[in-house]
């Protein structure tokens, strides 16, 4: 596996030597080019100067004599003051003397065909050569005629040629050379130095992180990564999400081992009474004139397993519509539902000798929502209102428009809920202990799927409890 280290480190290391080579390879380019354009640009101005002097000795003295001490003296000053070297050649491209500026030569030979056949030709010759082997290093050289009018006629009388080395280019590209290489090696190290402190910065939380998640792998979920919370960068954001996670998984934990523990004591109970109360008739424990009576119980227990798993099979159902969409919704009339509800219910009220004061409006009430959810949110609500009510008190349901929102509130007056049992009321399988002993049929999942279903519809609901009255409140969505 490679690391983040040596990730961080290559790429650091690529980057700098490509940024060094480009940018070395620029400056030589540009050097070049600068260098090469001012030699040129001397040397055809020096070949024009020695041209134009040439040719006026010319006709001056009508022949060129090299060894004129005023001639030579010329030449030698443009040679040195130019540091350059000059060729005086005749027509044919023989060799009369050269100069260095401070030595003379006669015997340098003869220019290479090409050179005087292009400066006979086209007037001039300019480009980087070694001139046959003259000189043992390629140099830059111009080469211009040397030429005269008589009468109508230009005559070309000889050839003067300046060449200038290019060692001084050589010269700077050897100490920029230098330059770059120690300047590398000096970043280099650095780079090495920052990526190793900047990756262990970066990589410490990973690999505390890394370990805390094979931790909850083992089950371990109270591990935490803490200390980075005052970097104020990605990976404390990183961190926060990941205890944030923790936490969040650390929850889902306790709630499946409640859940677990809920369902096997939601089972067991009617489970046992129903296995005593068989075993008591078949065995003959149990009385001929108490069987009637047995049999009603174990029949009252099964109906509460069937709706415990009823129950259970809903909230799958709702568990994964939430996954996967939310519930198709569709226009209704929310009076109407309510109504039928309440009918529904007409008998539980009646049997715990509880009024229903309703307050909501006398024309149809359009809302947006899935009418059967919404059926059996309601139903839910005035069936625990119902329930939990002190007998001959009232149960109150409002319902009004506000802000787009139909405002739904079921109220009963019965025993307090605790406040820190309010936020649990929505949870799976959660039956408040006061309670127990009045729901004997409840399972704890009517509360929840209420929450669910609302959730879904991207509704809010709300309890509160004070002084023995119990207040549901949930909103839908005008249409």
């Amino acid at each position: 596996m490679r690391s983040l280290y040596r990730r961080q480190l290559t790429m650091m290391v690529s980057i700098m030597l490509l940024s060094f080579t480009l940018l070395a390879g620029a400056f030589m380019l540009l050097s070049y080019r600068y260098i090469i354009g001012e030699t040129r640009d001397s040397v055809i101005r020096n070949a024009g100067y020695i041209s134009s002097f040439t040719s006026t000795y010319y006709r001056r003295y009508l022949t060129l004599d090299v060894q004129d001490e005023f001639y030579s003296s010329y030449m030698a000053s443009i040679a040195m003051i130019s540091n350059s070297h000059i060729i005086v050649a005749d027509s044919a491209g023989e060799v009369l003397f050269a100069t260095d500026g401070s030595r003379f030569y006669t015997d340098v030979g003869q220019l290479p065909e090409d050179v005087v056949d292009l400066v006979m030709r086209e007037g001039a010759y300019n480009g980087m050569t070694s001139l046959g082997g003259i000189y043992p290093e390629r140099r830059y050289a111009s080469a211009l005629p040397v030429t005269n009018q008589i009468g109508h006629l230009v005559v070309t009388q000889g050839i003067v040629l300046v060449a200038a080395s290019a060692s001084n280019l050589s010269e700077m590209w050897a100490s920029t050379a230098t330059i770059f290489f120690f300047s590398a090696v000096v970043v280099f190290l650095i780079s090495v130095i920052a990526s190793t402190l900047t990756s262990a910065y970066q990589t410490r939380p990973l690999i505390e992180m890394a370990e805390a998640a094979r931790k909850f792998g083992q089950g371990e979920f109270d591990v935490r990564v803490t200390g980075y919370e005052d970097r104020c960068d990605e990976v404390s954001d990183l961190a926060e999400s990941f205890n944030s996670m923790a936490n969040s998984l650390e929850k889902v934990e306790s709630q499946r081992a409640d859940f677990i523990a809920n369902v096997s004591h939601e089972l067991k109970t009617p489970m046992t009474t129903i296995a005593g109360f068989a075993e008591g008739i078949l065995d003959g424990t149990i009385p001929p004139e108490r069987e009637r009576e047995s049999l009603e119980i174990v029949v009252s227990e099964t109906r509460r397993l069937s709706r415990l798993v009823r129950r259970m099979l809903d909230l799958s159902r709702l568990n994964a519509l939430a996954e996967s969409t939310v519930t198709a919704q569709e226009t209704f009339d929310f009076t109407e539902v309510m109504s039928r509800v309440l009918i529904s219910l007409e008998t539980k009220i009646t049997d715990r000798q509880l009024d229903v004061d309703v307050q909501m409006p006398e024309d149809k009430l359009m809302v947006w929502g899935d009418p059967d959810s919404i059926t059996q949110v309601c139903y839910n609500l005035l069936d625990n209102a119902a329930k939990f009510a002190a007998p001959g008190t009232d149960i109150t349901v409002q319902i009004t428009k506000k802000d787009g929102k139909a405002h739904t509130v079921i109220r009963n007056l019965g025993a307090t809920i605790p406040p820190d049992e309010l936020p649990l009321l929505f949870e799976r399988f959660h039956k408040a202990d006061y309670s127990r002993s009045i729901d004997r049929e409840g399972v704890g999942l009517g509360l929840y799927i209420v929450k669910t279903i609302l959730g879904n519809l991207k509704e809010n609901i709300t309890v509160t409890s004070e002084d023995g009255v119990t207040q549901f409140h949930f909103t839908l969505t005008l249409a």
